[in-house]
This record gives C-alpha cells, structure tokens and sequence, in this order.
C-alpha cells in the first residue's frame, strides 16, 4: 500500500471494550495469480459478542480471509464473502452437531486497485461511506451477515466505484454510533458520525482519529463503553 502508506493517507480508530475484541480488521496487499496489479484488501469487521467469544470469532474470520485471498486467489470480495461465509458455518457446525451456531460477522470488505483507481467492495450488513465534494455518499450493505442467516443463502452483491483523487472512504462497525452518552445518555448515533466526519473533513487523517477518539471518549463520559469499536478512514 506504498500509495496510502507514504503520506499517511489512513487511519484506524480501534477500540476493544475489553483486552480482546470481536471487531477486527484486516489488510492484506496481494497480486493475483494472472492479475497485473497488486490488490490492497481491507475488512471492516464486527463478530458476534465481544471478549474472548468475539476474539474467537475473528480469528475464525481472519483464517477465512487467509485462505480466500492468499490460497484460493479469489480476487472479488462477494467472491471471498461467499467463500467465507461457508467456511465460517463449516467451522460452526460440524457435523453431527445437535446445536446449529448462527455465530458470523458484519463486515464491508473492500478491494483497492490503486494504480486503476478502483474500489471493489462488498458490505454485510454494515455500510460504506464515501465522502466527495464534502457529500456523503452511502453504499447500502447486504441485509445479510458473513454466516447462517435463516435458511437462506444469496451470494453477496459486488459493488464498485471509480475513485477520484481526494475521495475519503470510511467503513465501521455499529460501536461507534451505539454508544450512550452526551447530556442525557443517549446513542451517538449515524447521523452525528456522519455531521461529525464532515466538519472535520479537511483535516488530515490523524487529526480526524484523534478527534474521533477524544469526540467518543467526552460523549461517554462515566459510562461504560457498551461495545468494540473499529473506523477506519481511507483518503485516496
């Protein structure tokens, strides 16, 4: 990811609620057999619990990412969802097990081609935002998780954008927004993120993480933090 690395084009807020988490994320760069560019992958991802039943959850996670993108060379991420999602409900429910686990994750998967200045991505039940000309633009996920979901299994949607120089990406997990707080204790809520992530949208990316985080820490207050928390923000 020389071109992000650079100028420090990124950053991750991340927050366990407890010493281990169920959000994760994840970043791989990898060129596909026969691909002529290298892809940067990166998963924004929020399993089922938090603590050590979540930190469980996102190594099962992140061995399924491994082994989509790295063994199998599958290059798309509804490609890689789908494949996860079967291995994640392999690895829950094997065979001859009484109990079925619908244990998964929501996640955005995105795939950057930097040098095509593309951005393919998939989303399972989480968002992707994308912030040009000072606008928000959301991407709508699948109403879906990344494993057992009723009886139902439709593959995930591929979504893609042509980036422009300037573009700001964010992906996150719900435990930002959901945190209580604030005079009289409620969530913080999307749409504040999303007022929140423009006001300061001319800053650079640290500045903006560190905002964040002290913007989280004063609206929680004495509360508890009621869930982990992952914002990562990509400009382009």
């Amino acid at each position: 990811m020389e071109t992000a690395t650079e100028t420090k084009n990124f950053f991750i807020l991340y927050k366990p609620k407890d010493i281990v988490s169920g959000d994760f994320y994840y970043a791989q760069s990898h060129k596909p057999t026969g691909s002529k560019n290298e892809i940067f992958y990166l998963c924004t991802a929020d399993c089922t619990g938090h603590g050590v039943p979540g930190a469980l959850m996102s190594m099962v996670g992140i061995s399924r990412l491994n082994e989509s993108i790295i063994e199998k060379n599958l290059i798309h991420p509804n490609d890689i969802l789908d494949n996860m999602r079967k291995g994640i409900i392999a690895s829950l429910n094997p065979e001859g097990s009484e109990e079925e686990s619908k244990d998964g994750m929501d996640c955005v998967l995105c795939a950057y081609d930097f040098k095509n200045m593309v951005l393919e991505f998939s989303a399972a039940n989480n968002p992707l935002w994308l912030v040009r000309d000072k606008k928000i633009i959301e991407y709508k996920p699948d109403k879906m998780p990344v494993g057992k979901y009723h009886d139902e299994t439709k593959p995930f949607t591929l979504q893609k954008i042509d980036l422009q120089k300037g573009d700001i990406i964010y992906t996150f997990t719900d435990g930002y927004a959901d945190q209580f707080g604030g005079a009289k204790g409620k969530k913080f809520k999307y749409k504040q993120l999303g007022e929140f992530l423009l006001s300061n949208i001319d800053e650079p990316m640290e500045v903006q993480k560190q905002k964040l985080q002290d913007t989280f820490e004063n609206w929680r207050g004495q509360l508890e933090q009621v869930d982990d928390v992952c914002v990562i923000g990509v400009k382009i």
